[in-house]
């Protein structure tokens, strides 16, 4: 009789479980049923992080692979005062940037690019330094953090392209050819130190300056221009799809809490829970790829 009441509870609890996994089920679906909705009325504007770029081979700060960092990102205040670690910076940086510019344009960068051929996407800003949004072929990418495929010079202000600054650096250290396994997710390499020591760097061409990548550092605030530009967008969005971002970052998050604000829809789409989930109309957790080919798919 025991054994029998036992199975009976056992049943029942097993049936309580399922009822309510396919509840949540039928809410997800209805919660993606409206996300294509609103994408499909047009005006969106996409906020992109580093998630989205993962599965090019890129990894983040905070994800999975953001937890086998082992070296904490260059600061801005660090960068200007050391010459000894801006040597440290660009030895990582130029092995590691060609893992940048070998990366490719992954489905979800792909599916943005589509949206907004179709005219459904509005504007994209995004967090990434990578350049893949522009080689999937959107436009009009508003890179927030910058990008690694331009170099600036801090003496004179003079912009120039990465690759004339990698042949520079090539001629430069032309025994240098160390190794490394490890990636981190703005295209710094792990070196060791007797690498980093034999490394030799090299000044602006015009003014003699100190060279820097066209990105924002740690501790370097973005440019008011470019934000009140994103704010602007921001504005006049009919959704705010946040892609592969944690919102950990003010300069990001910041968006979701205007649009909010202004009772402008957010969805996020993102693996693991993020800072902008209480602002958000709705949240998934799910990898970029596969479901933004599904909202493509479902929009056709």
């Amino acid at each position: 009789m025991a054994r029998a009441i036992k199975q009976t509870a056992e049943q029942a609890s097993q049936r309580t479980a399922e009822q309510a996994s396919q509840r949540t089920a039928e809410q997800t679906g209805e919660r993606w049923s409206m996300l294509a909705d609103l994408v499909a009325d047009g005006d969106v504007v996409v906020l992109s992080g580093a998630g989205l770029s993962t599965e090019s081979g890129i990894p983040d700060y905070r994800g999975e692979t953001g937890r086998r960092r082992r070296a904490d990102p260059m600061t801005y205040h660090t960068f200007v005062s050391s010459a000894s670690a801006r040597r440290r910076y660009w030895a990582r940086s130029h092995l590691g940037w060609r893992h940048i510019v070998e990366a490719a344009p992954n489905a979800g960068h792909r599916a943005v690019a589509e949206l907004q051929r179709r005219g459904l996407v509005a504007g994209v800003i995004t967090q990434n330094v990578d350049g893949l949004h522009e080689a999937a072929g959107a436009h009009g990418v508003i890179e927030l953090h910058g990008s690694l495929h331009r170099v600036r010079c801090l003496g004179c202000g003079h912009r120039g392209a990465r690759h004339e600054l990698d042949r520079r650096l090539r001629a430069e250290n032309p025994g240098w050819h160390p190794r490394t396994a490890l990636i981190n997710p703005d295209g710094d390499a792990v070196l060791t130190t007797a690498e980093i020591e034999t490394f030799r760097t090299v000044d602006c061409e015009g003014c003699g300056g100190v060279l820097k990548p066209d990105v924002v550092f740690f501790g370097e605030n973005v440019p008011p221009s470019r934000v009140q530009e994103c704010y602007a967008l921001t504005e006049r969005a009919g959704l705010l799809l946040v892609l592969g971002s944690s919102l950990t970052v003010m300069s990001g998050y910041r968006f979701v809490r205007h649009a909010a604000a202004r009772s402008i829809p957010v969805a996020i789409i993102n693996q693991g829970p993020t800072r902008g989930d209480g602002e958000a109309l709705m949240t998934f957790d799910a990898p970029l790829g596969p479901a933004l080919t599904t909202l493509l798919g479902d929009l056709a």
